[in-house]
């Protein structure tokens, strides 16, 4: 092709880039047309809907060719790893990497070694000798919160910086005072950037604490006053006297600030406040339990009281065990939402470590189209398993691979290749086009004329 006159010698990626150039040269086209047309001309609407759509394109387009990029480098620096951390996920971004010198804290001779930065660790690695490409073992892992790092000023070792972690510190060596400054700004840059992003995800979550509280208070309140005047019924307690609603307003206050069974504090975070669907009280995740109610189908969150005083839903064949029942019952809410917030899901047959099939809920969700989801049966309680598949290819088995079980198709990717079974033929054609799709980086109309079984 290259050969070919009419060519004009271009090379087959030159040509490759043409479809990619053709959508910005429309915009400036469009751009310089609406500068010369006329206020008053009949095109002039369509010329500027034109130039909205094909902005609109051109910045999908960039977006998508970043995105692939950014995951590419990824999968380059996991390759590098040898596969030893697991770097690729669509939050995750390299920042900056390069060699760099530690200084040994036993007698400060300088050793080799490797930094990668991320937006949310630092990987301190070792270099590997290798005949073909460089490759590093990762010898810590560093998370960016609670990270802090500053100059060294020592006698006779020039370029010093430290940083310093939850765990370790380390004692670093740049070539030269531009490039020890320069790690110095990109790695507090980093570290800056995370703790705003934190504290906004804080605000989010206390404003979103806030607006929970908004609604069950008032019915508190209600049940509060009751409670608060013994021998009255409801429509005399409402009618009681100023100071008995102020006591039941101040109990009210100091009950919803911490845990009715417990009595730790709450917080925005890690100690979260909850009511129970029976009685009203403010309670922790922990002193809870999930109970289907005889006027709602859901499982609803009661107290540790109410739970032992309510009987056994007729519907459910007997009383589990509450840790057992919380697992089943997390298990089975995170496969419904998955499906419901799902490009494509269903259950498939999972190949695990090249010995035994496992059913496995299997899922792409439309927050992360370029990821695929594994989850295993809601008895095991581990976390769902991500894979990116940017770069993996979809086939199906060569004719020297014998399964017991049909409609085998695999993901190739290097040295890593997992095996799935679908329960039909269509199925397993479906699940090759959404995946072969995701894994070209196509995150647009890839569910189109596709449903969830």
């Amino acid at each position: 092709l290259q050969k070919q006159e009419v060519c004009g010698n271009l090379t087959l990626q030159h040509h490759m880039l043409e479809p990619v150039q053709r959508i910005p040269r429309y915009e400036l086209l469009l751009k310089d047309y609406l500068k010369k047309l006329p206020e008053e001309s009949p095109d002039r609407k369509d010329a500027e809907k034109s130039l909205e759509l094909i902005s609109t394109a051109a910045n999908h387009s960039n977006a998508a060719i970043r995105k692939m990029e950014k995951m590419h480098k990824l999968l380059e620096v996991y390759e590098r790893l040898g596969g030893e951390e697991d770097i690729v996920n669509p939050a995750n971004e390299l920042i900056k990497e390069g060699h760099i010198q530690k200084l040994s804290a036993k007698n400060g001779t300088a050793q080799d070694r490797y930094l990668f930065l991320f937006n949310s660790m630092v990987l301190y690695c070792v270099p590997k000798l290798r005949l073909i490409g460089q490759k590093f073992s990762v010898r810590e892992k560093m998370d960016i919160a609670g990270l802090q790092v500053q100059e060294i000023a020592k006698q006779n070792v020039p370029h010093t910086f430290s940083i310093t972690g939850k765990k370790r510190s380390l004692e670093l060596q740049a070539r030269t005072e531009e490039e020890k400054m320069e790690w110095i700004h990109v790695i507090q840059a980093t570290i800056e950037k995370h703790k705003q992003n934190s504290e906004t995800f804080r605000a989010f979550n206390s404003s979103f604490s806030q607006e929970e509280e908004h609604l069950p208070d008032s019915s508190i309140a209600s049940t509060s006053s009751v409670e608060s005047m013994p021998g009255a019924d409801g429509g005399s307690a409402l009618g009681g006297s100023d100071s008995s609603r102020k006591s039941s307003k101040s109990k009210r206050d100091k009950e919803k600030q911490s845990c009715k069974s417990c009595s730790e504090s709450f917080n925005s975070i890690t100690k979260r406040r909850h009511h129970c669907k029976q009685c009203g009280a403010v309670i922790c995740a922990k002193c809870s339990e999930f109970k289907p109610l005889a006027d709602n189908s859901r499982h609803n969150r009661v107290c540790k009281e109410c739970f032992l005083q309510l009987p056994a839903s007729p519907c459910s064949p007997g009383l589990e065990a509450p840790g057992e029942q919380k697992k089943r019952l997390a298990a089975e809410k995170q496969s419904i939402l998955a499906a419901e917030n799902s490009l494509f899901s269903s259950y498939l047959q999972f190949l695990e470590k090249g010995k035994t099939w496992y059913k496995m809920w299997v899922t792409i969700p439309k927050s992360e189209p370029l990821v695929l989801y594994l989850q295993g049966s809601s008895q095991d309680g581990r976390s769902p398993r991500p894979i990116p598949l940017p770069g993996y290819e979809v086939s199906l088995p060569g004719s020297g691979e014998k399964f017991e079980v049909k409609h085998v198709f695999k993901l190739c990717q290097s040295h890593q290749t997992l095996y799935l079974s679908a329960e039909d033929e269509e199925l397993q054609m479906k699940w090759m086009e959404i995946l072969t799709k995701a894994a070209k980086g196509e995150t647009e109309d890839t569910a189109e004329g596709l449903s969830n079984p």
